[in-house]
């Protein structure tokens, strides 16, 4: 996958022929593969440079050579950004030191060398419990990280489709970009339903019910809420259309970092759970936002929920 910087001169040809290609089903090698310019790829700490977790080494517990995420530079219809996918595959897609090191240091090379966008392919549960302290560490020094390629007028832009979903720290992260792009098989929240059942018992939350889970941490429950900007067919082609929208967005109207749009956003949650707190299903939700024949909706491709959605979105908050 780790291309010479020479191969950089070759020319974006359509994605079109690829709309085939699963985002769910593919590791992050493959999504990048597809998501990007053909041989653009520019990665930097590779899986033949061997920088693995020196925790799981110590536990005895398996490693991989890249440490589960790949990060580098390239090109997406002829521009230059800067990319990260977690491997799902590998812990779940779960941070740990070096990991996390290696999304911090591509986002501080961002700043320096100014790519159009910096594009996120987050699949994980959140933290390794193997190096706990080291893992939360390095998502905090994450955030803090997306917030500074954001203050540098720089997008942050998050796919989510993955299997496991976009959980714990990095689902925090993840509401740090300017925008999230997911596929209704996506899931975006902070605790896992395993998390809130275990907590809360499962009167509050039936990790066993499926159709529940995805209703309440899904793509197109995301949308609605205004947690995400933009919710696509199930595959890396259109992800990749979407993402580069989400860029031509971002650089029309750049959204500054402030005191008074972070005050915004709290009272947009504030009401938001004013409105909403006492529903127990999504269901509920969809329809006091005005939306017609909710049972329905769930079973909706991607172009025709947004259709239905229409006039029915809360604000989209970034």
């Amino acid at each position: 996958m780790s291309a010479p910087s020479h191969a950089s001169h070759a020319s974006p040809i359509s994605h079109a022929v690829q709309d085939h290609h699963s985002y769910l089903e593919a590791t992050a090698r493959e999504r990048l593969q597809h998501l990007l310019d053909p041989h653009s790829l520019e990665e930097w700490l590779p899986p033949s440079a061997r920088v693995t977790s020196p925790h799981l080494a110590q536990l005895d517990a398996p490693v991989a050579f890249d440490d589960g995420v790949v990060v580098g530079r390239a090109r997406v219809d002829g521009r230059t950004v800067f990319v990260a996918a977690q491997e799902g595959g590998f812990m779940g897609g779960a941070v740990g030191e070096v990991h996390g090191a290696k999304l911090v240091g591509m986002l501080k090379r961002a700043i320096v060398e100014r790519p159009v966008a910096v594009l996120l392919l987050l699949e994980t549960g959140g933290v390794r419990l193997h190096e706990a302290n080291a893992g939360l560490i390095a998502v905090s020094e994450v955030m803090r990280a997306v917030l500074a390629v954001r203050a540098a007028q720089i997008p942050v832009i998050v796919l989510i489709g993955g299997a496991n979903g976009c959980f714990g720290g990095m689902g925090i992260v993840a509401r740090c970009a300017n925008a999230i792009v997911m596929s209704e098989e996506g899931r975006l929240a902070m605790s896992g339903p395993e998390v809130i059942e275990t907590a809360s018992g499962v009167e509050e939350f039936d990790s066993r019910d499926r159709a529940l889970v995805w209703r309440t941490t899904g793509g197109k429950h995301r949308y609605l809420l205004g947690d995400c900007q933009a919710i696509v067919a199930e595959s890396v082609a259109a992800f990749r259309t979407a993402a580069l929208a989400a860029i031509d967005a971002c650089m029309k109207q750049p959204i500054a970092l402030t005191l008074s749009a972070l005050e915004a956003e709290q009272v947009l949650l504030r009401e938001r759970m004013t409105r909403f707190g006492a529903s127990g299903d999504p269901l509920a939700i969809w329809a006091a936002l005005g939306m017609h024949d909710v049972a329905h909706l769930p079973m909706l491709e991607a172009d025709a929920f947004v259709t239905a959605a229409e006039g029915h979105r809360l604000g989209a908050v970034a």
